[in-house]
Order: structure tokens, then sequence, then C-alpha cells
């Protein structure tokens, strides 16, 4: 489930704040979700290759230069139609557990 909305919630986080990998596996964390920058990067560079986000590389104080990541406009506009749908899975997976839970009283 969570590989299916990922690439939302990271289009949604890039879209807040510019970030790099690890970073953005961070913001992810302490939204409770533990996810591993081993599907962290292959996302990102997948949303790379398809033009949703572009990349800039800056000097670190602690190693390698990071690559950040900032959304496109192409990356926004995907990150609303996904947001669309995810509101239309939420809206019907919710309304059928409901109706489940309510036939259950």
């Amino acid at each position: 489930m969570i590989r299916a909305v990922l690439p939302l919630l990271a289009l949604t986080l890039i879209a807040e704040k510019e970030s790099y990998g690890y970073q953005l596996t961070e913001r992810l964390s302490t939204l409770g979700l533990e996810v591993t920058t081993g599907l962290v990067y292959p996302l990102l560079s997948r949303l790379e290759r398809d033009g949703l986000v572009s990349t800039r590389m800056v000097a670190s104080t602690n190693g390698p230069p990071r690559k950040y990541f900032a959304l496109t406009t192409a990356g926004e506009s995907a990150r609303a139609a996904a947001k669309e749908q995810w509101h239309l899975v939420s809206t019907a997976v919710r309304d059928a557990t409901d109706k489940e839970h309510s036939r259950d009283d």
C-alpha cells in the first residue's frame, strides 16, 4: 500500500520543501512511515526521469555533494492528479468499510 501512495507523498513533501533523498526518507518517517532509502532513491530517479522533479547538486560539509529535488510544473500537475485519485480511493475505502462496520452492529 505504501508503494502505491509513495509517489504522491514524495511529490507533496518536495512541493513543500526542496529535499535530498535521505532528508525525504526522514520526513516520511516523521509521518509514521518506515520507508528505506532503497525504496526512496529509485522513486526519486523515476520522478526525475519522468520530468516530475528537477535536481541540483549542493556541496555538503559532511561528505559528497547532495542532489536536491524540486517539483517541476509537470510534477505539480501529476501531484494534483494523484491527489484527486487518492481522494476517490480513500473515500471508496472509507465508505465500504463504514458499511461493513454498520452491518456488524
